[in-house]
């Protein structure tokens, strides 16, 4: 199953609007035929989950043991957990193991796997290499702007997802293309 790797706070708590946004961007990735891969532990990568697991779609957790060792595993809807050694290696793995990512709104965390991701598909189009594709929650661009050395060309390797509808254009768009 291809997988879209969703990045996104571990505070976010049940009940709040940022827990249903989470987890109705995780269903409407399941729906349209994709598994998922979360940090896989709690807040936003939970409710992504739950929502994937709800929809049909397999969810990979890559957690990382020896940085959140107060944390008891990954979130139950986590189907295969992929522990990492490092804070960068699981940045990496995430990144590797999905077609696409997505971020929903973080905190500093959320941001380096943005950057991570953003600054690969940044060198790839120098090199004339494919780029995966990169959603980012609306609320990123107001961080994510021209200034210092970023352009506006450097941000036209984001997609701005500003609602449930951008997203699934998005994944409509994925649905429709070959990588690899």
């Amino acid at each position: 199953m291809r997988l879209i790797t969703v990045f996104g706070s571990s505070r976010v708590q049940p009940g709040t609007p940022a827990f249903a946004e989470a987890h109705a961007w995780g269903l409407a990735i399941a729906q349209a035929g994709f598994g998922v891969a979360t940090g896989g532990y709690n807040g936003a990568m939970e409710a992504v989950s739950q929502g994937a697991k709800e929809g049909g779609g397999l969810v990979v957790g890559i957690t990382a043991p020896s940085l959140f060792p107060q944390r008891d595993g990954p979130n139950l809807h986590v189907d295969l957990e992929l522990p990492s050694s490092s804070l960068l290696t699981r940045i990496e793995r995430l990144i590797d193991v999905g077609m696409a990512c997505l971020a929903l709104p973080g905190g500093v965390g959320t941001l380096a796997e943005i950057l991570a991701a953003w600054n690969l598909n940044h060198i790839a189009q120098l090199h004339g290499k494919p780029q995966k594709p990169l959603g980012v929650h609306v609320g990123w661009l107001e961080v994510l702007r021209p200034g210092l050395e970023v352009t506006p060309q450097n941000l036209q390797l984001l997609t701005p997802i500003h609602s449930l509808q951008s997203l699934q254009a998005f994944l409509k768009r994925l649905s429709n293309t070959r990588f690899g």
